[in-house]
């Protein structure tokens, strides 16, 4: 996988970004209720689907949280799978 990616908070629209070579390829929808991040939304663009830009764009994003002091809250069905497969991640989860 490349490492051409860049991460971003876009607090204004409540979305963390991921871009490929500058191109927005996958985000991650949220709203904040406190120190717990809903994570409501993964969505990739169609055109770049299966190349598992969601799973980057999710494992950078529960590593923003988690470096926010932050928690976790899966609403995002793609999130919760996410988790499942990560467990050594759950320390992050809200409550």
């Amino acid at each position: 996988m490349s490492n051409n990616f860049a991460f971003t908070d876009a607090p204004d629209h409540s979305r963390y970004e991921l871009r490929l070579d500058g191109e927005l390829v996958s985000v991650l929808e949220y709203r904040l209720n406190g120190d717990v991040v809903a994570l409501t939304r993964a969505f990739t663009n169609p055109a770049k689907r299966g190349h598992g830009y969601a799973a980057v764009v999710t494992e950078r994003a529960i590593d923003a949280i988690e470096a926010e002091g932050k928690k976790a809250l899966p609403v995002c069905w793609y999130v919760a799978d996410w988790f499942a497969e990560h467990p050594e991640r759950s320390g992050v989860l809200a409550g």
